[in-house]
């Protein structure tokens, strides 16, 4: 061996064997070098390929390699050659490439250096430079009141698994209500990503069941069956974004997607009877309500048309009096300045007016009874007989005197 001894104990004389240290402690001859060497570089020639200087040469008589100094130098050279494939492989190894989906993160000594874009890049080999690859574009999945559906080999897909202490939740009016519902987000930042939560699925989930519980503990459970879900939806997704951001976790959430909100299902079927007969009281207010559109508007329509008609009334007799008191005040004005023309003109028009709604009787004075001879009425009226009067003896008269007219 290089460095032991003989079985008794002496050290090996002899340049080429080498000389050993005592077990015993004491001094020996320092180890022979060169010999050392040989048996090194033989060694590699072995792994070495033979344009590299591997193989053997021919021995020579002492048994060691031929050519003495020129096997030395081939056996340098390859060993530099080996060191030097190894340093090429090494340095390549710094090639890496970014997947389109990706961010390339590289850490020089563990601390974050940079962040590379798609395509081929290069860091310094490990253990200088390593280059982490998140996935930035994928849609992740956080399931809350509920674990999806997995695969059986033997029965196929299981159903999917409640979780009642995530699910269950009080409502605003203090009612129990069961919500499963899943949060779908990706990767904004990846250093933020990386090394400012240890846990970022976890965080999501933590943060979305903390906000929906706010959401429903403010909202009714009427509108968080059915016609409120949208605007729950829009809450929390926008309660959940606001705390991600302020713990800068690097994380977007896309949607927040409400699943399935009943009451549980010990107490569904009651809910189920309250909400029937909630139903009919809302059909039996929604025909009262069309009852009343109907016929308050026609009641309004017509006291509005007898308004109008009222009005109308005082306005004409409003306009009748004015012209009435005009005309008077014009018949006073032109009396004022000829009295006789006046008054004439006014005993013409009322007689004029008088005769006007009067018939027209002629009759003869030697009868004894007056009756109609000419039915003289503009209009065709038609005249009635006058009632019989006791025999008057009148003087003879060469005319026809009229009644109610001139002659």
């Amino acid at each position: 061996t290089p460095w032991g001894t003989a079985g008794s104990g002496r050290p090996r004389g002899g340049r080429g064997e080498g000389g050993g240290l005592r077990r015993g402690g004491g001094r020996g001859t320092p180890p022979n070098l060169e010999e050392t060497i040989r048996r090194l570089q033989a060694w590699l020639r072995g792994f070495l390929p033979p344009f590299l200087g591997g193989g053997r040469g021919p021995r020579g008589p002492n048994g060691s390699g031929g050519g003495g100094g020129r096997g030395r130098f081939s056996g340098r050279r390859g060993v530099a050659a080996m060191v030097l494939v190894l340093l090429g492989l090494w340095l390549a190894s710094g090639f890496y490439r970014v997947e389109p989906d990706q961010q390339g993160v590289v850490l020089r000594f563990g601390a974050y250096n940079r962040t590379t874009l798609p395509g081929l890049n290069y860091h310094l080999p490990w253990p200088v430079e390593q280059v982490l690859l998140p996935a930035v574009t994928r849609i992740n999945r956080v399931e809350i009141g509920y674990r999806g559906a997995g695969a059986d080999s033997r029965r196929g897909a299981t159903p999917a698994e409640d979780v009642p202490e995530e699910s269950l939740m009080l409502t605003g009016d203090e009612n129990i209500i069961d919500i499963n519902f899943a949060v779908f987000w990706r990767i904004r930042d990846a250093k933020a990503f990386l090394f400012n939560t240890r846990d970022p699925a976890e965080t999501v989930k933590a943060a979305s069941e903390s906000v929906m519980r706010e959401v429903i503990g403010r909202t009714p459970i009427e509108p968080a069956l059915g016609p409120g879900r949208s605007q729950i939806e829009q809450e929390v997704m926008k309660g959940v974004q606001a705390i991600l951001d302020d713990y800068g976790t690097g994380i977007e959430l896309t949607q927040v997607s409400l699943l399935k909100s009943n009451p549980p299902p010990e107490v569904i079927e009651s809910f189920r009877d309250v909400q029937r007969a909630n139903t009919d009281a809302e059909k039996m207010r929604n025909v009262a309500q069309a009852y009343a559109n109907n016929i308050v508007p026609r009641a309004r329509g017509d006291a509005a048309g007898i308004v109008a008609a009222a009005e109308a009334d005082r306005q004409a007799s409003i306009a009748r009096a004015k012209g009435q008191a005009q005309r008077f005040l014009s018949v006073l004005h032109a009396y004022e300045v000829a009295k006789d023309v006046t008054l004439k003109r006014l005993y013409i028009e009322t007689m004029q007016d008088i005769l006007s709604h009067t018939p027209t009787v002629v009759m003869d004075p030697r009868l004894h009874s007056l009756l109609p001879l000419l039915n003289l009425d503009a209009g065709g009226t038609k005249a009635v007989a006058a009632p019989a009067a006791p025999p008057v003896s009148l003087p003879p008269t060469s005319g026809v005197p009229s009644v109610g007219g001139t002659p």
